[in-house]
């Protein structure tokens, strides 16, 4: 890398590990594969950051990359190794009823990945469509048939008594 980019590279990490890890614990509803994600997310980073600190846009791209890399998870698990070794961390304490967020992690779990990444843009992330369409390089009719797809399978999963509560409350009503 030319002189100057490295500590370019570590001040931008640096300042977008909190939001990359958060978004990452969304998609994937566990802290150890949110750090694998976010890792692989900032290697692929850092080989093209002379390239990428360039953009007029530098964190759409690295979103971008992210929601590829988790999707790409998704897409090759019949080889992954997964070891369990002890219980599972437990999640980290947000707002929202323990109860409910632990049904509604579930229930993500249930849908396909692309549906998966487009209600946690959407509701959890407070992306609008353009932008998740953009992350996702999609049109925004598609974000849109994947959201009315996502959340009739959540009910069909959860019921209709808690989705109104709680996506309501994470939308803040708006459908931008």
């Amino acid at each position: 890398m030319p002189g100057g980019s490295d500590s370019e590279y570590l001040a931008y990490v640096q300042a977008r590990m909190p939001g990359l890890r958060r978004t990452a614990y969304l998609l994937s509803g566990s802290r150890h594969e949110s750090d694998d994600l976010v890792q692989e997310t900032l290697t692929k980073l850092y080989a093209r950051w002379s390239q990428v600190a360039k953009a007029d846009n530098v964190d759409a791209y690295v979103h971008t990359v992210l929601l590829r890399v988790f999707l790409d998870s998704r897409r090759r698990g019949w080889w992954k190794v997964r070891l369990n070794g002890g219980p599972p961390d437990p999640d980290p304490v947000t707002d929202g009823s323990p109860e409910d967020r632990a049904v509604v992690r579930g229930a993500l779990r249930r849908l396909p990945p692309r549906q998966q990444a487009v209600l946690v843009l959407r509701y959890l992330c407070d992306q609008p469509i353009r932008e998740v369409a953009s992350l996702l390089g999609c049109s925004e009719g598609t974000v849109k048939s994947q959201t009315a797809h996502g959340l009739a399978r959540l009910r069909e999963v959860l019921g209709t008594s808690i989705m109104p509560a709680v996506l309501a409350e994470r939308s803040g009503g708006t459908t931008r």
